[in-house]
């Protein structure tokens, strides 16, 4: 005999059938895990493996090297390559970073049409990385460079003169025309952190008698060391991979001067169409960016622990 009332059958019928906790948690996870594997980890792992092959792009099939790829990588100019990248990666991280904390710090004052000059100033930022590249080699141009024109109009300058044909000019400007590019973010990051500092403790330290540059490092540079650590690891990481503004300004030039490791994975890739070496370059690209990652984290844990 059923014990069930009528009730609870007609609650049964009406009520939808439902998916399990873990079931419905799935559901929701393969669209994005699906996308994650389709454009990151397969492409990714592929690239990995096709460092120890022997791969082009003008014929079909691959043969496995082992580690020969990574030899001939190595056995080239690649602490040259190395250091140019570096070089790249310090002067366009420092610079806009030192640039966007000045201004955020002047538009933390309270000065007047702050909300104007925050926008003015987001305006590079705005602009797509190949359109900044276009422009900053106008304004570096030998021809008709705006420049040159303004040099020569001083009487500073004689003649036109070719500064991306130039190893240390083309790296100053590499790094003038990415600054200029990416310092509003910057600025932008370290003013929502400076507001978060309570405005308490800078009248306290002033009460006591602490100037400018002490109440910045006592009391501000605390609460805004957290962003500014995430901000410069961003920016590292960023300028490492940079590729758009030094191809389109340089093409790695003047003879190779200004190459980085990107701009020779695609040269590797898709001017000799050795997808070999290009992965090998890659893979390498990985590791160093990987060591970055792991040093900062140590740093920041250690900087984190109480004394």
């Amino acid at each position: 005999m059923s014990t069930t009332t009528p009730e609870l059958e007609i609650e049964r019928t009406r009520s939808p059938r439902r998916i399990r906790g873990t079931g419905f948690v799935w559901l929701l996870v393969l669209p994005g895990l699906a996308l994650l594997i389709a454009v990151v980890l397969y492409p990714l792992l592929r690239s990995i493996a096709m460092a120890f092959f022997e791969e082009s792009l003008l014929y079909p099939g691959r043969e496995f090297v082992g580690l020969e790829n990574f030899t001939v990588v190595l056995g080239e100019d690649f602490p040259q390559l190395l250091w140019q990248t570096l070089i790249f990666t310090a002067g366009a991280t420092v610079l806009p970073f030192l640039i966007g904390l000045a201004l955020a710090l002047a538009l933390d004052t309270g000065i007047r049409g702050r909300g104007v000059m925050r926008g003015m100033f987001l305006f590079p930022w705005l602009l797509p990385s190949v359109v900044v590249s276009f422009l900053w080699s106008w304004i570096f141009d030998a021809n008709y460079g705006v420049l040159n024109g303004l040099l020569q109009s001083l009487s500073l300058i004689d003649a036109p003169v070719a500064w991306l044909f130039d190893t240390e000019a083309a790296r100053a400007g590499l790094i003038l025309a990415k600054t200029w590019n990416s310092f509003p973010w910057i600025m932008v990051m370290l003013l929502a952190a400076l507001q978060t500092v309570p405005s308490e403790l800078k009248e306290a330290a002033s009460i006591d008698g602490a100037g400018a540059i002490r109440r910045f490092r006592t009391v501000t540079w605390p609460h805004i060391a957290g962003v500014t650590g995430i901000v410069l690891l961003l920016e590292v990481i960023w300028n490492f991979q940079h590729f758009d503004l030094i191809y389109v300004m340089t093409g790695g030039g003047p003879a190779g001067t200004t190459s980085t490791l990107a701009t020779a994975l695609y040269e590797a890739a898709f001017s000799a169409y050795d997808l070999g070496e290009a992965g090998a370059i890659g893979v390498l690209w990985i590791i160093l960016l990987m060591a970055m990652v792991v040093v900062y984290v140590q740093l920041s844990e250690r900087s984190e622990e109480p004394s």
